[in-house]
């Protein structure tokens, strides 16, 4: 099932079309620190929960099944699903000739009508000197104001890829909404365990108007996955119907990717997004939420 709008989108995304090629870079360029954002001015806040449309996707850094980079493609899958904040995995920023030396987040900022903010998981030297360096890592999308963020680094074994957390305030409607990305380890799970418990301790056990998007690299049963849905809910286990698979995206076969919320936050319905299943080797998953009032 394939989710479509059913509330208003915010009418500043002409706007903001034009002001993310300027601010986008400002937004996405800086280091794995924490950060007030530039962005609009926050609406006022609301008094009643309001309906917020998240969305997690793994973009193989922007490479469709056929191996083509084709932003195109990536842009589309998400305007398609009217999503209010974007969670993104495996986002290139000048890393390589394999995305053109592109930053990619920012470039989809812009063709989306949409802020972003960057974690560089990856940072590396640049390939000549004046040239910008190399990362990689999670961003973040959304038309609506980023009020802050932070990336930090999760655990790792050694000579294994640094991961990490990703997190941004986002005010949605008048909500304060705290929204989190990661990717965790692909190929070892007591690495994915250490890195999920240091992803519950940073959001804490009592976290409040949180949403947590990204691609555990594990399945439902998995202990790992085990340590966030103690604490978070998961979507596709509350609202989702099927068996909900994100991997891989031509012939299905794993529930890897998540969107999970804190207990505050009621799920409406979730789904796997199929508009484009060649955009990447992952299906984007949805979910509708209502968001209470407040803040952090």
């Amino acid at each position: 099932m394939t989710l479509r709008a059913t509330h208003p989108r915010p009418g500043r995304r002409g706007v903001l079309a034009a002001a993310v090629g300027a601010l986008g870079g400002a937004l996405g360029a800086a280091p794995a620190v924490a950060t007030p954002a530039v962005t609009a001015p926050a609406a006022v806040p609301s008094a009643r929960p309001v309906p917020v449309r998240v969305l997690t996707f793994n973009i193989h850094h922007g490479a469709g099944t056929d191996g083509v980079f084709d932003l195109d493609r990536v842009a589309r899958v998400i305007e398609g699903t009217d999503a209010d904040v974007v969670g993104l995995q495996e986002v290139d920023r000048f890393w390589g000739a394999r995305s053109g030396w592109t930053d990619v987040a920012a470039e989809l900022g812009r063709r989306l009508g949409m802020w972003h903010v960057f974690g560089a998981n990856l940072d590396l030297d640049p390939p000549a000197e004046g040239a910008p360096r190399r990362r990689y890592g999670t961003a973040v999308l959304t038309p609506w104001p980023i009020l802050s963020w932070r990336n930090t680094p999760l655990p790792k074994l050694a000579g294994h890829e640094q991961r990490g957390l990703l997190r941004a305030e986002i005010q949605v409607r008048g909500a304060r909404l705290r929204f989190a990305g990661t990717h965790l380890q692909h190929d070892n799970s007591p690495e994915r365990q250490l890195q999920a418990a240091s992803v519950r301790e940073l959001l804490g056990d009592d976290a409040r108007r949180t949403v947590l998007a990204g691609d555990l690299n594990a399945l439902p049963d998995a202990p790992e996955t085990g340590v966030l849905t103690d604490f978070l809910t998961d979507a596709w286990g509350a609202a989702g119907e099927g068996d909900g698979f994100t991997y891989g995206s031509l012939d299905p076969h794993a529930r890897i990717d998540y969107l999970m919320a804190s207990a505050d936050v009621r799920v409406v319905r979730a789904a796997v997004v199929g508009l484009d299943p060649g955009a990447s080797d992952h299906l984007p998953v949805l979910a509708d939420l209502l968001v209470g009032p407040g803040v952090h």
